[in-house]
């Protein structure tokens, strides 16, 4: 692939030897930004876990302080005192099967579902069509709950989720470039204490291996993980 001019002298000041620290890492992928656009910051966390194996597939949701810097917009797939409790917490559609049929004649204008255990069997029918884009919900990230309003505002104020993919490594935004440092520093605090809440029992060793921040179009810094805990 080629590269910019910008992107290319930016690169060059990388030093690939060298661990960062968050705030210097933030603040270099800030004076370094090459687009006219508002960059999103990407953490990237290496683990020491065997993904292959199903007691080390780790998952799980964070909620971070100052958000994504996005409107989220909620689905809810809940009835009776739950619909109500979901419309009153700021959900933007809520319903059961109108709302399943309408997404399987291709409505998705939203990015985040949630539902109660009971409306399980009506979602579980848009399982290809959540599933692939990573909407579908879960109990194990608390998108399948009771509790719909907890759930709901957690996600418009900026709830992430995660799952650690093949090369046991996870990827998830912080926010905005345009945040002020402490700002993304302390979303990318929340993120890992949220991943090291669900270590597996049976992972051995080094559990948080490599840490890395980046921007959507700039380069990628290891980072000292001390500064994150």
């Amino acid at each position: 692939m080629k590269h910019g001019k910008k992107y290319s002298a930016a690169y060059q000041k990388v030093d690939k030897t060298k661990e960062y620290s968050a705030l210097e890492a933030i603040e270099f992928l800030k004076a370094n930004s090459t687009v006219k656009f508002d960059e999103t910051v990407e953490i990237a966390v290496v683990l020491g876990v065997d993904p292959r194996k199903s007691d080390q597939a780790v998952r799980g949701a964070a909620v971070l302080p100052h958000g994504l810097g996005k409107t989220v917009r909620v689905l809810v797939f809940a009835q009776g005192e739950k619909e109500t409790e979901a419309k009153e917490s700021g959900a933007d559609y809520v319903g059961g099967e109108d709302l399943a049929e309408k997404i399987k004649n291709g409505w998705l204008e939203f990015d985040s579902v949630i539902a109660t255990p009971d409306m399980m069997k009506v979602v579980g029918k848009l399982g290809k069509i959540l599933g692939t884009r990573g909407m579908m919900p879960n109990p194990k990230v608390g998108t399948v709950t009771m509790d719909v309003a907890k759930a709901v505002k957690e996600l418009k104020k900026g709830r992430v989720q995660f799952r650690v993919e093949k090369g046991a490594i996870l990827h998830a935004p912080l926010g905005k470039l345009s945040f002020s440092p402490q700002n993304i520093l302390e979303n990318a605090k929340a993120f890992i204490e949220a991943v090291g809440k669900v270590k597996p029992s049976t992972a051995k060793g080094q559990y948080i291996k490599k840490v890395s921040l980046t921007s959507t179009m700039g380069q990628g810094l290891k980072v000292n993980q001390n500064d994150l805990k």
